[in-house]
């Protein structure tokens, strides 16, 4: 087994309704800023046999504005990408396959959610304690949906998790398992 050379997320794409709305949302929220945009709606749209077998989307899909945000601090990026085409589907909720969530840390939890919901977002619930592997005494979370429906998740963790005292301890090359699942065949 040889060791993979990826060191980390780079970005994380966003397919929204309407671009300026979403920067807008992003940066009211989270203090986003443009970095560029790739595909500016001026030159505009992209589309056809190539950038439909590159992204597997349907025939006739047209991007119309695509932009890189920043957040404060560094971290990945956020891409926004805004479509026209014949499949436009809601956004995946938890409890459907595919990526469901972006998390982002906030090192005040209170803070960040009045931001959210300045902004746009709508809480779902109160914050809750971080459970299990993940638990201390100020360490919680809070799961909010975006003005055009996707899940975000935010968290602090300014206490030690017990996970991380365990950590360490972990042989590289090796996950550990869940006892009451049998193990996986070749």
């Amino acid at each position: 087994m040889t060791a993979t050379s990826v060191r980390g997320i780079d970005h994380i794409g966003v397919t929204v309704p309407d671009l300026e709305t979403a920067t807008l949302f992003l940066a009211r929220a989270f203090g986003a800023e443009v970095r560029y945009d790739t595909l500016r709606r001026q030159d505009g749209p992209d589309g056809g046999p190539d950038v439909e077998r590159r992204l597997g989307v349907p025939a006739g899909t047209r991007q119309l504005a695509i932009r890189m945000l920043g957040l404060p601090g560094g971290g990945p990026g956020i891409e926004l990408f805004e479509f026209q085409g014949p499949r436009r589907e809601p956004p995946a909720l938890p409890c459907d396959f595919g990526w469901q969530h972006v998390a982002l840390y906030a090192d005040d939890l209170d803070a960040a959610v009045r931001d959210c919901v300045a902004a746009g977002a709508s809480l779902l619930a109160e914050a809750q304690p971080l459970p299990g592997p993940e638990a201390g005494e100020r360490n919680r979370f809070v799961y909010l949906r975006t003005p055009w429906g996707s899940t975000l998740e935010l968290l602090t963790h300014p206490d030690p998790q017990p996970w991380q005292r365990t950590a360490a301890r972990t042989v590289a090359g090796t996950w550990p398992t869940d006892p009451a699942r049998p193990a996986a065949t070749g």
